[in-house]
């Protein structure tokens, strides 16, 4: 048996602690994005994931996740419950070479930012205690199945599903429920001419950090510092620059000059895209997807407008098409000689089987829930209070104000 390695352990906690700074790295992102009047909301959304999420982790979540399998669609939750039998040993069966508590924490910073990134679709429309109920659920009722059904052993996995760093696990599953929950909570105030950036240079810097934090997203799948997280790592930076580009040739031929704005946003499809293929492919390979994965998330702008969906700050097609089409492409372009995959047929169909059930997994549970949530408390924000902005009313706080930028608004 191997045993735990000190070099390996080192690179994940590593991992681990840049995956964290991805949900921080995302509240400036799109706190950035979005109008002045509604930055705070949109950051408490994200941040408040930490605590949520977490909780319910130790309680219940990695078991329901990573214990064992009940028929393939659910895992034990009494076996690892309240962290029982999580310690320093190692587990063979996720990683024999790192602390399972490790492998604890490197996951439950996945579940922690993937209903995060749902907060974008929605912004200024959903009351806060009411968004922590529908963060606790779907943590538990959507992402906790889906990633036993994938990672846990569930029966996808047994299909022969893969999915290196969430791009079905996470960006799909969040995705399409982002855009479920933007449907359902309706459009902005008429009048509202859509979100008007409060701050590009704040924008910058989480997508910065976003990027930064995914080498750790996507290396770490890994488990050990090896040659496979080096692809990954390369994988992850080739296809984030040339999804940039290619974001920005589409944008600059449509409006006729590039945008920074753009520019980040690019650079994020291609980060999605990668995330499920970059343990399976050639860096020659990840150029392409992130090439196509930019593209794709670009024109998917007319699905979203065919189907009146007002997804704020685009989650739906950054997050949700560019997992679904990173996905896709491991059966196209996945290489033996990287991991145990290769691209085929059989691999094409199965990755697709299960972006189909995910996707229509989540969207009818999160309706569901949205639906159960509304009927016990209102979810939507008062028109009158989307139009004056949710910072001061809910939060008693101004973004700027706090740091001497902008004057108080009077009484």
């Amino acid at each position: 048996m191997r045993g735990i390695e000190p070099g390996d352990t080192a690179f994940l906690l590593a991992c681990t602690a840049l995956v964290l700074m991805m949900t921080p790295a995302l509240a400036l992102f799109y706190g950035g994005l979005v109008r002045e009047r509604n930055v705070l909301s949109v950051m408490i959304q994200n941040f408040v994931c930490i605590g949520v999420v977490g909780i319910i982790w130790v309680f219940g979540g990695f078991s329901l996740a990573f214990g064992p399998s009940i028929g393939g669609f659910i895992g034990d939750v009494r076996t690892y419950f309240g962290m029982h039998g999580i310690g320093v040993a190692a587990d063979p069966t996720y990683a024999a070479n790192v602390p399972f508590i490790l492998v604890f924490g490197y996951q439950m910073m996945f579940a922690i930012i993937t209903p995060a990134l749902m907060t974008g679709a929605f912004v200024g429309r959903m009351r806060f205690g009411p968004f922590l109920w529908f963060v606790a659920l779907w943590t538990i009722f959507v992402y906790l199945p889906v990633a036993h059904w994938i990672w846990g052993g569930g029966f996808l996995s047994q299909l022969g599903v893969v999915d290196f760093a969430g791009g079905i696990v996470i960006h799909a599953s969040a995705g399409a429920s982002a855009l479920v929950t933007a449907i359902y909570l309706g459009r902005r105030p008429t009048g509202d001419s859509g979100p008007i950036p409060a701050s590009l240079p704040l924008v910058a810097l989480g997508a910065g950090l976003l990027w930064f934090g995914w080498f750790g997203f996507n290396a770490g799948g890994a488990y050990a510092a090896d040659g496979l997280a080096a692809y990954a790592f390369t994988n992850t930076m080739l296809a984030g620059s040339m999804a940039m580009l290619v974001w920005m040739f589409w944008e600059w031929r449509d409006a006729g000059h590039p945008t920074f704005s753009g520019v980040l946003v690019g650079s994020v499809t291609g980060l999605a895209t990668i995330t499920p293929a970059s343990g399976y492919v050639e860096p020659m390979a990840a150029l392409l997807i992130g090439a196509i994965g930019a593209t794709c998330c670009y024109f998917a702008k007319y699905i979203q407008s065919w189907l009146k969906a007002e997804d704020t700050l685009e989650v739906f097609r950054a997050h949700g098409i560019g997992g679904i089409t990173g996905s896709l492409l491991i059966g196209v372009l996945a290489s033996p000689t990287i991991n145990a995959v290769a691209a085929g047929g059989r691999q094409l169909s199965v990755q697709a089987i299960a972006v189909a059930i995910v996707v229509i997994y989540a969207v009818i549970v999160t309706t569901i829930i949205l639906f159960l949530l509304d009927k016990l408390s209102k979810l939507r924000v008062p028109v009158e209070v989307q139009r004056e902005g949710l910072d001061e009313p809910f939060y008693g706080e101004s973004a700027f104000a706090l740091w001497g930028m902008k004057s108080s608004k009077p009484e």
